[in-house]
């Protein structure tokens, strides 16, 4: 019965009520300014939609020959169109979803699993104070003394443990943190609050179904805060995201915006990167400095997406690659009335070299993003 009453209130929320969101509602939208803590660790109740996005790779156990695993933790805060003077204890001010995966070689498709609850009741609840974001048994804290995170996550298949250490200071996208998502001086270009935290040390326990007790993991973790009301324009399909630990301490971030209605080589809405290394400045690059080529296709056995697993990237004058821990990392969470993507844990290469970690996001392949990103 829970599960049933999950999906009927994912469907509710992500399909009727955000299609008629900008006809009914006014939310605030993103101005720029900078990003400041510790206040911006916390929730920003007034935007439409924020997540906290927490990925990483783990090592093999000591002297063991398993495969490295890539895990996700993902928590959003969405705000629904919902008069904010209602009184009722039921009405939905504030949704709190999740998503966690677990990709595993071994098993060649992704472990997943999602909640999602109307914040209230003792069940679910995020905090304007700090990283404080809790669904069910399911939660993502931040100390504010240390910085530490601490994540966890318990499903049918899979429970997962993270605690993640900082190493470096926050790392804010775009301008101090205003991160536009279109071409400078375009009308209504839509933009968002983000900054990034890489190269986290991880401790994780991850046991499954094949595996109860699990065994302590190390590894390399990244961490996104991103919050507005309007994400995409509404020209847009979706995007590819990449966010990669290098070795030498380096953090890079890169994104495009693809067009609706167009393949993977159209040119782009709109593409962004940084490269910040270890103790350095923040170095970003614009549109016509960003290139994504794909090296590699996959196409999903569920929903017949054509993803662009592999990928070139030429971030100025550096070319970088990607190669995928393994190919079916879709998410597909449909069935609860989502929108399917592939998420996928990757090398970096650079010269035919590793060079680095992280994780390649690819959006609006299955079907386009519209319905809770564009305005």
């Amino acid at each position: 019965m829970n599960r049933l009453r999950r999906r009927l209130l994912a469907g509710f929320a992500l399909g009727a009520v955000l299609r008629r969101a900008r006809a009914a509602f006014d939310y605030p939208q993103v101005e720029p300014r900078s990003i400041a803590f510790p206040r911006d660790y916390g929730a920003h109740l007034a935007y439409r939609i924020e997540w906290w996005y927490m990925t990483g790779l783990l090592d093999p156990p000591d002297k063991s020959s398993e495969p490295r695993l890539g895990i996700q933790l993902t928590f959003f805060r969405i705000r629904p169109p919902v008069d904010p003077d209602n009184p009722s204890r039921f009405a939905a001010h504030q949704l709190v979803l999740a998503h966690a995966a677990v990709a595993d070689p071994r098993r060649g498709a992704l472990l997943h699993e999602e909640r999602i609850e109307r914040a209230g009741f003792g069940i679910a609840s995020v905090s304007e104070f700090g990283t404080e974001v809790r669904i069910d048994r399911w939660g993502l804290h931040r100390d504010p003394t240390s910085g530490v995170y601490r994540g966890q996550a318990r499903g049918a298949r899979f429970a997962l443990q993270v605690t993640a250490r900082p190493t470096q200071p926050p790392l804010p996208q775009g301008q101090h943190g205003y991160s536009r998502k279109g071409p400078a001086g375009s009308p209504e270009v839509p933009a968002s609050f983000y900054y990034s935290e890489p190269q986290l040390e991880l401790e994780a326990l991850v046991s499954t179904d094949s595996d109860s007790e699990g065994a302590l993991r190390t590894g390399r973790g990244w961490l996104d805060h991103e919050w507005s009301s309007r994400v995409l324009p509404p020209q847009a399909a979706g995007w590819d995201w990449i966010g990669c630990n290098l070795n030498d301490g380096s953090a890079l971030t890169a994104f495009q915006i693809r067009p609706a209605g167009g393949v993977v080589e159209t040119e782009p809405w709109f593409a962004y990167a940084s490269l910040r290394a270890r103790g350095a400045l923040i170095r970003t690059f614009e549109a016509s400095q960003v290139r994504f080529e794909v090296l590699q296709r996959w196409t999903s056995p569920r929903t017949r997406a054509v993803y662009p697993v592999a990928q070139r990237l030429r971030v100025g004058e550096r070319v970088f690659e990607t190669r995928p821990l393994m190919l079916d990392q879709e998410l597909d969470p449909r069935a609860a009335g989502g929108v399917a993507y592939w998420e996928g844990a990757s090398d970096l290469l650079e010269d035919g070299r590793v060079i680095g970690e992280g994780y390649l996001e690819l959006t609006g392949y299955a079907a386009p993003m519209s319905d809770l990103f564009t305005g």
